[in-house]
């Protein structure tokens, strides 16, 4: 478990930890498993930053920007990266092998680039939102935290790698199937009692991570189809766009 801890924190953030003492596919599985425990303190201060923000007289749209930009910094751009690589790959229309060879490059095509300003449009619109009370961004807190969740999608068992080598050939089918329903639901269960706590109604969260695990088995089953399995940038992928229809659902609930 302090393998697994250091390589989740190490991996996913900034913060600096000591390197794992070793690294296997069991190791990496718990990792992954505590990928939104391992979040959670970066998301809190990228939360509370948002909500300090929206007590200044600067415009409150300057909030959710400040969110967006603490977590672009608080882990170094893996997951965005992750984003833009997957779209210019599926998107190129190429075959397999050509479609991996786009995303190994990392250079960012037209189609990265749109996905990237929609999807931190998205994201910051709905921070904005949610820090203008200090129960919303406690929310917006707990909700990035849970979106990392959606890796036990991506990694659990049955889900191959695309290709050898990297974090996706390390990561993928490490999580049993069973493993990863429940860590899923425990992970629903706090969020949706953080949704309640707040003063929302119960089934704006229940509906939130349900659309974000809709999306991130939808990402998943993608890429396995188009490109034989999963790579590191298809985790990153999977992060972002789950975190985007988990926090649009909160505020539209």
């Amino acid at each position: 478990m302090p393998s697994a801890w250091r390589l989740a924190v190490g991996t996913l953030t900034v913060l600096p930890v000591h390197p794992p003492a070793s690294v296997d596919r069991i190791v990496a599985g718990k990792a992954m498993a505590l990928a939104p425990l391992a979040v959670l303190p970066l998301a809190a201060l990228a939360a509370g930053l948002g909500r300090l923000v929206q007590l200044t007289a600067w415009p409150q749209a300057l909030s959710g920007l400040v969110v967006v930009a603490t977590m672009t910094l608080g882990t170094r751009a893996l997951h965005l990266d992750g984003l833009a690589d997957t779209v210019d790959g599926l998107g190129s229309g190429r075959d397999r092998d050509r479609a991996l060879e786009i995303m190994r490059r990392g250079d960012v095509g037209p189609m990265g680039v749109v996905a990237l300003v929609l999807v931190l449009a998205a994201q910051a619109v709905a921070a904005t939102a949610l820090t203008r009370s200090w129960s919303g961004a406690i929310v917006l807190a707990v909700a990035i935290a849970a979106s990392r969740s959606s890796l036990l999608i991506a990694c659990r068992a049955g889900v191959p790698a695309a290709r050898p080598g990297g974090l996706g050939a390390t990561v993928a089918g490490s999580i049993r199937t069973s493993t990863a329903a429940v860590a899923g639901l425990v992970a629903a269960v706090v969020l949706i009692g953080t949704v309640v706590a707040a003063g929302r109604p119960w089934w704006a969260g229940a509906v939130a991570m349900l659309a974000a695990s809709v999306v991130a088995y939808g990402i998943v089953r993608l890429c396995v189809r188009r490109l034989g399995g999963i790579t590191g940038d298809v985790l990153g992928a999977t992060v972002e766009l789950a975190l985007t229809a988990l926090l649009l659902s909160v505020i539209l609930g």
